[in-house]
């Protein structure tokens, strides 16, 4: 078997390419037809009207704003966590600050509710007093009306004791008459004396009767002043506080019922009545104690309850007190 050379290869591949390029230069019309008719066939496509264009900016526009949404939602998530603690630290001040308004309209009373109280307890000790002294002295009368009587019944017997000495027997009759009547003249003294000494007391008690009874209606006179003077200021606050009052009550039922228990433990115990106190001058509003810087920071991001390591009152931030004072 003979082998091709490389030079009868070459040959044949230069006899061969004027052939292709003649069968080129015949296939090249028919081709092109075919061509042109598989371009017909297939769908031309046309170009983007106005309506189309618009329908599809429409859909891009909803789906930015379908990823807007679904984007904002992980957003409002972690932002419902901060205003949850930030929502119970508003509506502990909010409700701080409206008990805080009460106590001032209380402060302005002054000392008109205490001086009131004790002047009625003063008025029910006089007219107990007043009482008892006219009970006294109407026993000491009684005692010497009885006395008085007794007097009589003595003076009574001395004389049938008489009349009966001029008629004895014998002389023991006649001294048992005369102790008799000594007898009666001595309860006579002692009941003279007795009236004596139950008059002068009487007297005394008498005097203390109407030093007291002065004294009762100059107190009864104070007391009328101070309630009306009471009454007006009452009568001045009176729709501010209930308003008050009802804002309070409000303020509370939006608050965990831990919360609010915890808030009136710690007004009960301040003196002040503030149990949640802002943050003045790096320092606790409450108990005026340095707080440290970084636990200022933690107030201020609101992400937790925080209170006072001194007083153990609750601290927010001046800026959480400005916006809830402009709010109420």
């Amino acid at each position: 078997m003979a082998t091709k050379t490389p030079a009868t290869s070459k040959a044949k591949s230069a006899a061969k390419a004027p052939a292709k390029a003649e069968s080129k230069a015949k296939e090249t019309p028919a081709k092109k037809a075919v061509a042109k008719a598989k371009v017909a066939e297939e769908p031309i496509e046309e170009p983007k009207t106005k309506a189309s264009k618009k329908v599809e900016t429409e859909k891009t526009q909803i789906e930015e704003v379908a990823e807007t949404k679904s984007a904002p939602k992980a957003k409002k998530s972690e932002v419902m966590d901060v205003f949850s603690v930030e929502g119970k630290l508003k509506a502990l001040y909010e409700l701080q600050y409206i008990d805080s308004q009460i106590d001032r309209i209380k402060t302005i009373r002054g000392e008109l509710p205490l001086e009131v109280r004790d002047l009625e307890d003063e008025l029910a000790g006089l007219e107990t007093r007043v009482f008892k002294l006219e009970e006294e002295i109407g026993t000491m009368n009684e005692q010497i009306s009885d006395r008085k009587n007794a007097i009589k019944e003595a003076q009574a017997l001395i004389k049938k004791y008489e009349g009966q000495q001029q008629s004895v027997r014998n002389s023991r009759e006649y001294d048992s008459l005369s102790k008799e009547i000594e007898y009666q003249t001595l309860d006579i003294q002692l009941s003279e004396k007795r009236i004596k000494e139950f008059k002068a007391q009487a007297d005394i008690k008498t005097v203390l009767l109407t030093e007291t009874k002065a004294n009762l209606d100059d107190r009864q006179s104070d007391l009328d002043h101070k309630k009306g003077e009471l009454n007006e200021i009452i009568a001045e606050t009176r729709k501010e506080e209930e308003e008050l009052a009802a804002q309070s009550k409000k303020a509370e039922g939006t608050i965990e019922p831990r919360l609010v228990i915890a808030y009136k433990r710690l007004r009960s115990n301040a003196l002040n009545g503030l149990a949640v106190v802002p943050v003045q001058r790096d320092a606790c509003g409450g108990c005026f104690n340095k707080i440290p810087p970084q636990r200022q920071l933690d107030i201020r991001l609101r992400k937790k309850i925080i209170v006072c390591e001194y007083c153990g009152r609750i601290l927010v931030d001046p800026e959480l007190a400005a916006e809830v004072q402009e709010t109420v």
